[in-house]
């Protein structure tokens, strides 16, 4: 099994962050990270790591599917009521926002696509099953709870000032480090994590944050896939758009309950 990360850019124009985590004995194993430009460079970056027959997963980190003109989804407004108060919760995706001149969402295209190649938009997964999925996340929810934060780090260049936003690289490398001795324990990482994040700026540090998110995406497919709905938790829907994302430990046993009996979220909110 391997699992594909994409930090996938609203615009085709814009770079995205591409990342593989293979299975091996011990867990996971970082074995790619780069950064991809258009629909063809990504389709190509999937193709060649996971083509048709090979199962794996592909998380990205991109609104998948938008039916709303405007507003946010059901996902993202479900997903503010359990990680809002961590300042974890996600911009509103709707047509207006995320669609191109023609209308055309960039992950909708992306999903077409991965159908035609037998991979199935679902985020409902069981443990350790062989599959090829498709799933949208979110690195922000996810590292609340695979790190245990109390807020999300703001390692995002937003005007908070140099040492401010070199802090929170610190703390983002230290956790990225403690997840080999995770469940599962991710590997790999050692390289990346070398960059020297004191010197870059503008586009480079952008290079390196979405290469990061890229790989975050890639674990939390691991994760899903290690843990099924026993960890884990969709907002939203298939149909109306959805985030799949490792919860927090206190909502374990309502993760698994609600999936049990056909829910899909909607589990009851903080």
């Amino acid at each position: 099994m391997k699992f594909i990360g994409l930090d996938l850019a609203w615009a085709a124009h814009n770079p995205s962050g591409g990342a593989v985590v293979t299975l091996d004995g011990t867990g996971g194993r970082l074995t790619d990270v780069t950064l991809l430009g258009d629909d063809v460079d990504v389709l190509a970056f999937i193709d060649s790591h996971l083509p048709v027959g090979v199962g794996g997963i592909v998380a990205v980190d991109a609104p998948l599917r938008v039916p709303n003109a405007s507003g946010s989804r059901v996902a993202e407004r479900e997903l503010a009521r359990v990680f809002g108060r961590f300042q974890a919760g996600a911009h509103p995706a709707n047509r207006a926002l995320v669609g191109d001149a023609s209308g055309n969402v960039r992950g909708e295209v992306l999903i077409a696509a991965l159908q035609e190649r037998d991979f199935v938009l679902d985020p409902f997964l069981a443990a350790r099953q062989q599959t090829r999925r498709v799933v949208e996340v979110f690195p922000h929810p996810a590292m609340v709870s695979l790190f245990g934060l109390s807020r999300t780090l703001k390692y995002k260049n937003k005007g908070q000032g140099r040492a401010a936003l070199l802090s929170e690289w610190a703390a983002l490398h230290g956790h990225l480090r403690a997840l080999a001795s995770a469940d599962p324990p991710l590997h790999g990482l050692d390289a990346l994590l070398a960059t020297e994040v004191t010197a870059l700026r503008g586009r480079g540090l952008k290079n390196h944050e979405d290469q990061v998110d890229a790989v975050v995406c890639g674990y939390v497919a691991l994760y899903a896939w290690t843990w099924g709905t026993a960890r884990t938790e969709v907002f939203g829907s298939v149909e109306g758009g959805h985030i799949l994302t490792p919860t927090l430990a206190e909502r374990w046993a309502q993760a698994s309950q609600g999936a049990s009996e056909g829910g899909h979220a909607g589990l009851d909110p903080f």
